[in-house]
């Protein structure tokens, strides 16, 4: 609910809590990727119905950001978890305190200009934070929208729908697709977590649409310190 509600931050609580619970690294990713499509179905339900998306920037989102989550999902194994997991942290402190710092970003939605250098670098960090959805999951869905309020001028809300849509429907299906295809899905704790997902991606969506950016905006300044403290403390012990 909280992820849905801010636009991010599913992996803060569950992914460090499957891992807690005894499943390896591998699979609790698999299994938290599967459990984040029911978060973003959930979320879908609530935000179709207001029209939140525009089509031509939700398919730039998903053909700039798929194949750096293929890419991800490939590398995941090889990848040196605790220097890429604190450097995870760190930057998602950074965004909360640059989000804090300007207190009227993401207030209302801007007119940005979008040329076709814009285009190419907005698509180029989409790719990357594809990549890092695809091979640590954790705080790209904040990412994801802060990139959406800064560099394409979108409002918090706004910015939400589309995250909650394209990065945990499709990035993070894909991302479950790959990696579930090693059998690395825990299938026996599936039905729960989905069921929690579901509910709560729902619940989540309409709280922010009835609240407004401004509070979406500090509810997802408050998540990224903590997602970011939390990325830290795993990486260091």
């Amino acid at each position: 609910m909280l992820s849905a509600f801010a636009g991010g931050g599913a992996g803060l609580i569950q992914l460090p809590s499957l891992i807690l619970l005894g499943l390896p690294f591998s699979m609790a990713l698999a299994t938290h990727k599967l459990a984040s499509v029911a978060l973003g179905v959930g979320a879908s339900l609530r935000h179709i119905q207001e029209g939140s998306l525009n089509k031509g920037l939700a398919a730039f989102v998903l053909c700039c950001g798929l194949p750096g989550v293929f890419l991800g999902t490939q590398v995941v194994l090889f990848f040196p978890e605790r220097v890429s997991t604190l450097f995870l942290g760190m930057l998602t402190l950074w965004i909360g305190y640059f989000s804090m710092r300007r207190p009227q970003l993401g207030i209302t939605q801007k007119q940005i200009p979008l040329i076709h250098t814009r285009w190419l670098f907005g698509g180029a960090v989409l790719f990357v934070i594809g990549f890092l959805n695809g091979s640590l999951s954790s705080g790209t869905g904040l990412l994801v929208t802060l990139w959406l309020v800064q560099w394409f001028g979108l409002s918090y809300n706004r910015a939400v729908a589309y995250t909650l849509i394209l990065v945990g429907l499709f990035w993070n299906g894909t991302g479950a697709i790959f990696l579930g295809l090693g059998g690395d899905i825990k299938w026996s704790w599936v039905p729960m977590l989905v069921f929690g997902s579901l509910i709560g991606g729902y619940l989540g969506a309409h709280l922010s649409l009835e609240k407004g950016s401004r509070m979406v905006k500090r509810v997802f300044e408050l998540i990224s310190f903590f997602m970011g403290i939390s990325l830290i403390f795993r990486s260091l012990f």
